[in-house]
């Protein structure tokens, strides 16, 4: 069986490791997609963009959720992932996100929230097998890149219409690669991924599959991938403000970051955002990034609780750093 360590081919996109940053909604902009590749993912995937919305040219989509930094093509391939339910407006979409640099596009067909199931995309399309093998030839056809979609094992515990519907998407739409969560769409994040069934999906499935959910851990992520024999692992929850556990599974590091290093690297997402967002804006959006770093800070567990809680009503980023600093002074006093 092949190391995470060693390189694969999906659709002809060599990628130097098998190590994924998940498509992480509302969170995984090119400044986090660049983080992970820093530390050594092998190809990074952006948050769940709306193919409408860039087929109609949404100013806003199209200024913040389609920027590509130069620096994430360094070491690695960059994934755009699209979500829709119209073949010709993905296809129209797929086309705009090639021209934007993309080197695969991903398609979400494993979101279970139900303001996107609505749209009929997202899971909903489990239950529209025939749609969904549409919107997928849609996107190979239109932006003329590999494509790879990302799926739930079913709508419902027990149900296996994800299973059936990857290889359809293999088999009829060319779909490059399939990324697995092996839980249904309505237990969302809660319960034990059945990893028995993405094992089965990766002995059956002509197409790399890769594998997503409860990978929270480095032990967690090396038992999955050798239970599954997936091609690759997506890091989602547990790279969050953890970019370290990629060096970790890559062999580069076997201690757990410094508080020097997780402060750095926080001060890093900081200037990354207000250069993206403007500092108003990224002062809120950065309020859900806090505490992911906090936990990497071996705090005492009341200190913990009192910093997470300060530092969602600061006002400036100044603010968060002497906090930050007081707050560490007096846990070494």
């Amino acid at each position: 069986m092949p190391d995470l360590t060693d390189p694969i081919t999906i659709g002809g996109i060599r990628l130097p490791n098998r190590l994924v940053l998940a498509p992480l909604a509302g969170i995984g902009s090119w400044f986090v997609r660049l983080q992970a590749r820093r530390y050594g993912a092998g190809l990074v995937v952006s948050e769940m963009v709306s193919s409408f919305a860039v087929h109609y040219r949404n100013e806003k989509t199209c200024r913040e959720l389609l920027v590509i930094d130069p620096r994430e093509h360094e070491g690695g391939a960059v994934s755009v992932q699209l979500f829709g339910a119209d073949p010709g407006v993905m296809r129209s979409a797929a086309a705009t996100v090639a021209a934007a640099g993309a080197d695969l596009i991903d398609i979400n067909m494993g979101c279970p929230v139900p303001k996107v199931c609505r749209t009929g995309a997202g899971a909903a399309l489990l239950a529209d097998p025939d749609l969904a093998v549409a919107v997928a030839t849609a996107a190979v056809e239109g932006g003329g890149l590999p494509v790879t979609v990302k799926l739930r094992s079913g709508w419902r515990a027990g149900e296996t219409d994800g299973i059936a519907l990857a290889h359809r998407l293999v088999d009829e739409a060319g779909v490059a690669a399939i990324a697995l969560h092996p839980r249904p769409a309505t237990l969302a994040h809660r319960g034990r991924p059945d990893y028995a069934l993405a094992a089965e999906l990766v002995r059956t499935l002509d197409a790399p599959v890769l594998l997503s959910g409860g990978l929270h851990s480095a032990q967690a992520v090396r038992d999955a991938y050798e239970q599954t024999g997936a091609a690759a692992v997506m890091l989602a929850r547990g790279a969050l403000g953890n970019p370290w556990l990629f060096e970790e599974l890559l062999g580069r590091r076997d201690q757990p970051p410094g508080r020097d290093e997780v402060l750095a690297e926080l001060d890093w997402i900081i200037d990354c955002a207000g250069r993206h967002l403007g500092v108003e804006r990224a002062g809120r959006y950065l309020r859900r990034f806090y505490p992911w770093y906090v936990e990497r800070l071996a705090l005492e567990p009341p200190r913990a609780r009192a910093l997470t809680s300060a530092l969602q009503r600061v006002e400036s980023f100044a603010a968060v750093r002497e906090l930050l600093s007081c707050t560490l002074d007096a846990q070494l006093a």
